[in-house]
This record gives C-alpha cells, sequence and structure tokens, in this order.
C-alpha cells in the first residue's frame, strides 16, 4: 500500500479484511510503498514520512499480526531497488508502455507532471518487489492483473536470458538425489509422464512433491522445477494472481470511497464524526417530504444496508421505505449503529499503538529486517546468474 495517510472503510473491507485472512494461509509480506508514492506525489514528500506510520498501526488496529506476517518498509529494503534496476536492462519498452494504468493515469492525473521515468517504470518496481520475495501468489484487484502478468512476463524472460547455468542437468540430477532414492525415483518419473505425454496432473504432482521437501535448499528447488519442466534454472518464479473482491463500501455520496472525492469514513475518526457524516448522508432525491414513499435502490444509505444489515433489517428498510413508514433518519441510525460498533475496537487499538509508537517502530525494524534477508538470499542468485557476483 501507498502511504496516503489514515485509512478508511473502503480499505478496510476492501483490502485489510483479506489480508487478515492471508497471512493465516500463507507466508505473508506486507509492506508501504513509499517509493511508489514518489512517482505521482515526488513534488512534495512531506507527508510520507507521517503517514507510512499511519499506516503501520492501521494495519496493526485492524488485525495484521506482525508475528504471522512480516511488515516493512519499501525503501528500507534496497535490494528492491537493486532488482528493478537489473530487470530495467532487459525490459523492452513496450512493455512498460502498453501497461492499461499508465495511459489510464495519465488522463486521470492530468494536472501533476507525469513524464518520468518513475512513472513509466513503476509497474517494473512492483514487478521487483513481488519477485524478489518469489511470491506465489498476490493478492489484487482486478484492475492490477496486468501488473502481474507483466511480473511474470519479466520472469520468464530472464530465466530464458539466465537460467542456463552450465553443467545444468549434472546439478539438477544430484539435486534429485538428495531428496532420498524413494522420492528421486517417484520425481523422475513423473518428469518423464510430463515432458513425453504432457500430463498436467503428473506436473502439479511433481512440484507438489518438491514443495514438501525440507532438506532440498532454494536454488535446488528451483533447479528440479525448472528441470521438470524442460527447461532451466527457475530464479525467478512466476507469480500468481490472487483475485480479491472488489471494495463494496460506498462513499456518502453513493461514488467509490476515495479521498480524492472526499466521501470517506476513517478507521479512527471520533463516533461523533462518523454520526455527524452518516446522519447528512444524501438519500432518494425523490423523498422530499416524510410522507414520501422512497426507493432503497436510488439511495446511497442502502448501500451500506447491503454491506452492514441483518436480512431482517434490509427487509424492515425496503418495506418502510417504499411505504413511508420509517423516515431517513430512522434508517441511517440503523446504520450508524453498527458502524459504530465496527469501528471501536479498531479505534481502541489504533490509540493503544499510537501511545507507544517505539513498539511500532521496532515492528517495522524486525519486519524490515526479516525482509532483507530474504530479499539478500534473491539477489545473490540473480547477481550469479547474471555474471556479476563477484566472490
Amino acid at each position: 500500500m501507498r502511504p496516503t495517510g489514515q485509512l478508511h472503510l473502503g480499505h478496510f473491507h476492501g483490502v485489510l479484511k483479506n489480508w487478515v485472512v492471508l497471512q493465516h494461509e500463507y507466508e505473508c509480506y506486507f509492506f508501504v510503498a513509499d517509493w511508489h508514492a514518489l512517482t505521482t506525489h515526488y513534488e512534495d514528500t512531506s507527508v510520507i514520512s507521517q503517514s507510512v506510520l499511519d499506516l503501520v498501526v492501521d494495519w496493526l488496529a485492524v488485525g495484521i499480526n506482525p508475528g504471522e506476517a512480516t511488515l516493512f518498509i519499501q525503501s528500507r529494503v534496497p535490494e528492491h531497488a537493486e532488482l528493478h534496476l537489473l530487470l530495467s536492462m532487459i525490459t523492452p519498452l513496450g512493455w512498460l508502455e502498453r501497461v492499461p494504468s499508465y495511459k489510464d493515469q495519465q488522463e486521470r492525473l492530468k494536472g501533476k507532471d507525469l513524464s518520468t521515468y518513475g512513472f513509466l517504470g513503476y509497474p517494473l518496481l512492483q514487478a521487483a518487489d513481488v519477485l524478489i520475495y518469489r511470491a506465489g501468489h498476490v493478492p489484487v484487484g482486478e484492475d492490477q492483473v496486468a501488473h502481474i502478468e507483466l511480473a511474470r512476463e519479466v520472469a520468464r524472460r530472464f530465466n530464458f536470458l539466465y537460467g542456463r547455468e552450465p553443467g545444468f542437468e549434472d546439478k539438477a540430477e544430484a539435486a534429485a538425489k538428495k531428496m532420498g532414492k524413494k522420492n528421486a525415483t517417484l520425481y523422475n518419473e513423473l518428469r518423464k509422464k510430463y515432458q513425453e505425454t504432457g500430463d498436467a496432473d503428473a506436473l502439479e504432482r511433481a512440484k507438489a512433491l518438491l514443495a514438501a521437501q525440507q532438506n532440498v535448499s532454494i536454488g535446488d528447488r528451483e533447479r528440479l522445477l525448472g528441470y521438470l519442466e524442460g527447461g532451466g534454472k527457475v530464479i525467478l518464479p512466476e507469480p500468481q494472481a490472487l483475485l480479491t473482491p472488489e471494495s463494496s463500501v460506498p462513499g456518502l455520496d453513493g461514488r467509490k470511497m476515495s479521498k480524492s472525492y472526499g466521501n470517506t469514513i476513517g478507521l479512527r475518526e471520533p463516533p461523533e464524526e462518523v454520526e455527524r457524516k452518516l446522519r447528512t448522508m444524501p438519500t432518494d432525491p425523490q423523498r422530499v417530504r416524510r410522507t414520501d414513499p422512497g426507493d432503497p435502490d436510488k439511495c446511497p444509505v442502502w448501500k451500506f444496508h447491503l454491506i452492514y444489515s441483518s436480512p431482517e433489517t434490509k427487509s424492515w428498510v425496503q418495506q418502510g421505505c417504499r411505504s413511508a413508514a420509517i423516515g431517513c433518519i430512522e434508517c441511517k441510525q440503523a446504520v450508524i449503529d453498527v458502524v459504530l460498533k465496527e469501528l471501536k475496537p479498531i479505534r481502541e487499538r489504533s490509540a493503544e499503538y499510537l501511545e507507544d509508537l517505539d513498539a511500532v517502530r521496532n515492528i517495522i525494524d524486525e519486519g524490515c529486517e526479516k525482509a532483507r534477508e530474504t530479499a539478500r538470499q534473491a539477489m545473490e542468485d540473480v547477481r550469479e546468474a547474471m555474471g556479476i557476483s563477484y566472490r
């Protein structure tokens, strides 16, 4: 996530609730993308430092656990920049120019000068962010799938150019023996079956077999993956997009909740401010008087009921609004109550972390060191494959 200040309900329902689940299912790396913030906000960097802390506090408050996930800051792991530089040497310019968001954002942010290499190259920096951790999956929305596809293409090109290490087959066969006689035999049988008949099931079984090996190094596992598929050593595995549902939370005006629209409800906003915002939301424009029947489908408040309310409450709103049996204030109060209930524990945990920012900084420091150690290992393999490892 880019550090853009305190988070709101759109972030919570669109991203963070999913992250809380994923941290229990995968080895997760969540980072503050401060370099990415510079691609569009390089003229004013004054808010970035405080926004970084705000972001991490909000992550912790919603339930991201530093004991289960790695939380860090992008610029504190300079290996991201090194991999970005090296990948830029082999990435065709046309690949960057055709990323859909490149022209979209130029159009949307007409007031900013985005004719910079940083803006053109930010999808490649994103690719480096992912590939340096040899990520299997990246949780993204539909609009980010093109970025993951670029990362896959870059990894594929890198592996094609640099994955042909001398004596590759001998090294792969030696690595197979490290799995033990029984597993090595099974691996070779599955490899032969896949390469001779294209059996996709054999390929998946072989991959699962490799994933389960505890006594095989990362380098040997990548050799065996490349040998399995008939190529060279897989130095940078191709990541997969893990599609996440689009945020269903509307803004206070019915549009997408966004700071640029000024229609957000912050995760840490005081209860009285949340109540004021919800109470003054626009409603069905055809319902002028309390006695006028309304249409919930034309009312921004109804979109909140779809997210928060029970079936019984939804039925009450539909019937009461259409018959004018309930007023807009009553309808909004049901939303106010449940939103305040959801935000209360988040706000309380935020306050605890804000009172001990040193603890937050320690969490960040530990996460940065862990992330950097993983990144260092990847860069050693990258340099060696490219022939620029001078040891």
